[in-house]
């Protein structure tokens, strides 16, 4: 094993084809991100065919995003020792045969760990997505735009796999929202060989302890908030996995202080900007992921809306995500990333206080379309310059490190504030309004649910504004970012 510890940041003189690993590893983060919410508008389906009660149904989704966030930091790890192609091509695989398996399933059981098993093929590839960009594109604007691409497809995954999810369930099966992963991962593992550079690797040994007590910990909070959506504060299973999970987050850090080679190498938050971006991404992942949960129920229990027809409702959402992210390495140069990210964030924060309204009589038209457009634009503007702070200087040893923390981080987030979302509405609706009929009991207690999303939106924001520290531009002239900037 090599102990070499730096790696080329130049495109691989191999291949000379830095687009086509680009497209690469951008597929495979579609098809991960997609699979975060392909399975939403199918659940009904789901539900109905597999025999899930009400409570268990939830975990379809939470096992895939606990497995995944919980592992992305060993999944770091597992990069910067093996080598991030070797990595990513086994969590291809991994995540390709979970696919099949969850397509077959024939119960409940089946399917959770079907899900579970996606997550980890997930959290070993992701990684290394951001991790071989950095190393395939200089910094400046070549990697700039491919990150544009990167956070396009993160960002774009999740509305379409809600279209996705809502086109098969309609006219084949529930089961498909997973086949169709199938083609698109043997794609990539045909491809990645050829055209993706392989990195060198370093010296190390991975961190199982600190991986662990990690996923035990964010496990154990998310089943917490979700019980208490079920059971109420006062009930014991829910103080238990409150309690576990201080116990195993606490763990977790007496772990990092004093591992050789921890999987969180604790320098990575020494950098004001970049501990700060970290804090960011996790706040407005927290606040924009329960939309998909919550307005997906919105519009089809409410607005009446088909699965397909409510899967289309957020194409809005990723149309301006994806005209916003193809200007903005143009934005960043011009006015610096801090103001970049700081808009994207209100506009983000704006768009979850709209949602805060959200009401029985509330139609499509301006009240949902308005806020999904705004979602879309600060989504666009924010997590590209946040990327580029959290990547502008790390060290090759860290790389893999820094870019698996910052998908925990969307990830972790986004797993925790729908927990949390998920107890405001449970709230809601066991102390319903007398009167209230069925409709207008859910459209209240999701618009509560939006004000959390919302508080977790504007403390993102004041993060981004108060602590990230970045010069407004470039020096005339200027061809790229300097490393203050990003």
């Amino acid at each position: 094993m090599s102990t070499s510890t730096t790696l080329s940041s130049q495109p691989d003189a191999r291949t000379g084809r830095p687009g086509i690993a680009l497209a690469v590893v951008a597929t495979s983060q579609l098809m991960i991100a997609l699979d975060s919410t392909v399975v939403t508008i199918a659940l009904p389906s789901i539900r109905a065919d597999l025999g899930f009660s009400a409570t268990s149904l939830s975990w379809v989704q939470n096992a895939y995003m606990l497995a995944f966030g919980g592992l992305l930091l060993l999944g770091g790890r597992a990069g910067d020792i093996l080598g991030r192609r070797r990595v990513f091509v086994a969590g291809v695989l991994v995540f390709t045969l979970a696919s099949l398996l969850g397509g077959l399933a024939n119960g409940p059981w089946w399917l959770l760990a079907s899900r579970t098993l996606q997550g980890v093929g997930a959290a070993v590839a992701a990684p290394s997505v951001l991790a071989l960009i950095a190393t395939t594109f200089a910094e400046g604007q070549a990697r700039a735009r491919a990150l544009s691409v990167y956070s396009a497809v993160a960002g774009a995954g999740a509305t379409v796999g809600l279209i996705a999810g809502g086109l098969l369930t309609d006219t084949t099966s529930w089961r498909w929202v997973f086949f169709v992963n199938i083609p698109v991962g043997g794609a990539v593992l045909l491809l990645a060989p050829r055209f993706v550079r392989e990195t060198e690797r370093h010296q190390g040994r991975f961190d199982l302890s600190g991986a662990l007590a990690s996923t035990a910990g964010m496990t154990a909070l998310v089943y917490a908030f979700i019980s208490v959506a079920d059971h109420g504060w006062g009930d014991a299973v829910t103080i238990g996995a409150f309690a576990v999970a201080v116990v195993a987050l606490g763990a977790f850090v007496a772990v990092e202080r004093r591992a050789r080679q921890p999987i969180v190498p604790l320098r990575l938050f020494a950098e004001r900007n970049r501990s700060s971006a970290y804090l960011a991404q996790f706040l407005l992942a927290a606040a924009m992921f329960g939309v998909f949960f919550f307005l997906t129920q919105f519009l089809q229990e409410v607005l009446r809306l088909a699965p397909l027809a409510a899967g289309f409702a957020f194409v809005p959402m990723a149309a301006s995500q994806f005209g916003l992210v193809r200007v903005v390495p143009r934005l960043i140069p011009r006015f610096g990333a801090k103001a970049v990210m700081v808009t994207g964030a209100a506009l983000a924060a704006l768009a979850m206080i709209l949602l805060t309204r959200l009401s029985a009589s509330s139609s499509y038209f301006p009240d949902i379309l308005v806020p999904l457009v705004l979602l879309g634009m600060g989504g666009g503007l924010a997590f590209l310059p946040l990327n580029l702070t959290i990547l502008s200087g790390v060290g090759g040893t860290d790389s893999g490190a820094a870019s698996g923390l910052a998908q925990t981080m969307v990830w972790a987030g986004g797993s925790l504030g729908s927990a949390v979302l998920v107890t405001i509405l449970g709230t809601a609706l066991r102390a319903p309004a007398p009167a209230a009929g069925p409709q207008e009991v859910l459209a209240s207690g999701i618009a509560q649910a939006f004000v959390g999303g919302a508080a977790f939106a504007v403390c993102g924001l004041l993060v981004a504004a108060a602590f990230i520290r970045t010069r407004p531009a470039v020096t005339p002239g200027a061809s790229r970012p300097r490393a203050d900037q990003a």
